[in-house]
């Protein structure tokens, strides 16, 4: 059963990689690393996340039938999921952040954060 989650709950989780910064994109809230976005708030009237992540992933996440996750025309072939944070599940929701945070992090932050 899902928790309610919220864009907090998102920069908590995401928070605990390394040189992650709380910023804007496209005039919403988001996180990005070295400069480069992973995660989007989408607007109110839009609504969900956007966590960037690969083709099979979103391919993957759109077949479970999870209600937690879609896309819309805009980010069709793009490798981006959207999330619904009232219906994802939590441990989910980690995982899909720090992939995310994977796609963008630079190779020597991947590798430091790898070794520890």
């Amino acid at each position: 059963m899902a928790t309610m989650t919220n864009w907090d709950d998102v920069v908590a989780l995401a928070s605990r990689l390394p040189e992650v910064e709380e910023e804007t994109w496209y005039r919403t809230p988001a996180l990005k690393v070295a400069g480069k976005g992973f995660a989007r708030l989408r607007s109110e009237a839009e609504g969900g996340l956007v966590l960037l992540c690969g083709l099979d992933e979103k391919a993957a996440l759109l077949a479970s039938g999870d209600p937690a996750f879609f896309t819309t025309p805009h980010y069709d072939r793009y490798g981006a999921i959207l999330v619904d944070l009232a219906e994802v599940d939590s441990g989910q929701l980690a995982e899909l952040v720090e992939q995310a945070w994977r796609l963008k992090a630079p190779a020597k932050l991947l590798r430091a954060f790898d070794r520890r």
